[in-house]
């Protein structure tokens, strides 16, 4: 049983803070102590120091551990696409999905490189979500539902959690969300997604300019379900079941972070826990990182999905954890301080 699984009504989401554990301050000082005692200068590993203290404050002890890393994937379609805003066939995603399935992807080759087992669940692919410039994409009961089939999903003896997405159509989704979320020119959050052509691209912005008026003021759990899809809410209740794990959550790129806007909105503290993989391409994901208040572990110009940003991102993270548990302190190595 999840954290989530007695949950009823879309609201109550936001009052689950009180019931999550918190960072252990006191596991990450010791991470920090640890740190500073390293044969190197201080902060000369940059990022790679934040990332070791943040895992040790997560994970309550400080020198952590990833001895399990679980990526989880998630499909879904898309009502939206009626609108004409997929330059690819629906049916691409669950011939994707069984690509994932047989190892074919780019996904399947960066968590087997980078120690990640990887699990991909379809989400009820025959039957999309409903068309948001028209109605809700979802009603509460399907949201809830997609949620807590997300949270049932996370193993809960792993030690981070990776989430990404497939659904053709989802990075209009994905617009939408952060639109509703953060506000602004609904444009400055429109990318190519798949390969949008210019056309293609003012499509989208049309069908989210009509989605956004059409469900008017959204309470932000709402927008989840005015204007998102079963994989934008799975991976909202995989996030907040790996918080009640304690497990640390490294997100994907643009869409993966869309979808958990809502949660932002709602409490940011509910995304504590997480990181983000990397800097999409898609011009709306450096907008959601700064709305969000994090920064990206690597930008390296993917935009892909599929979690890839996340997994590539799993490497860096063991290597901050190498350095972190294995390098010799100035005391061990006879080595002496300034």
């Amino acid at each position: 049983m999840t954290i989530i699984s007695n949950i009823t009504n879309l609201n109550q989401i936001s009052g689950l803070i009180e019931q999550l554990p918190e960072f252990d301050q006191a596991a990450a000082d010791a991470a920090t102590e640890r740190q500073n005692s390293l044969t190197k200068p201080p902060g000369a590993l940059g990022r790679l120091e934040e990332l070791a203290i943040f895992m040790a404050g997560w994970q309550k002890a400080a020198k952590p551990q990833i001895n399990k890393a679980h990526a989880l994937v998630f499909a879904g379609n898309h009502g939206i696409c009626a609108q004409g805003v997929n330059p690819f066939p629906q049916e691409v995603t669950a011939q994707m999905v069984a690509n994932f399935e047989h190892g074919g992807a780019a996904i399947n080759q960066l968590c087997q490189a980078n120690g990640a087992e990887l699990s991909v669940i379809a989400l009820e692919l025959d039957r999309p979500t409903a068309d948001f410039t028209q109605e809700p994409a979802m009603s509460a009961e399907d949201t809830l539902a997609a949620m807590k089939q997300g949270a049932e999903a996370v193993d809960q003896d792993a030690d981070v959690l990776i989430l990404g997405e497939m659904g053709i159509g989802n990075s209009t989704v994905a617009a939408a969300i952060a639109a509703a979320s953060f506000g602004g020119d609904v444009a400055d959050w429109v990318g190519r997604g798949t390969g949008s052509d210019d056309e293609g691209v003012q499509r989208k912005v049309a069908a989210i300019t009509a989605g956004l008026a059409r469900a008017g003021d959204m309470k932000a759990m709402d927008i989840l379900a005015q204007l998102g899809g079963r994989e934008q809410a799975a991976i909202c209740g995989a996030v907040i079941a790996a918080r009640g794990y304690g497990i640390p959550v490294i997100l994907d790129g643009f869409i993966c972070t869309a979808s958990v806007a809502p949660l932002q909105k709602a409490v940011p503290e509910l995304l504590d826990h997480c990181l983000v993989g990397h800097q999409s391409v898609e011009p709306g994901h450096r907008k959601l990182l700064d709305a969000f208040g994090k920064k990206a572990i690597l930008d390296f110009d993917m935009r892909l999905g599929e979690g890839s940003g996340a997994a590539l991102a799993l490497g860096v993270l063991r290597s901050a954890l190498a350095c972190h548990n294995g390098m010799a302190t100035f005391a061990e190595a006879q080595v002496s301080e300034a």
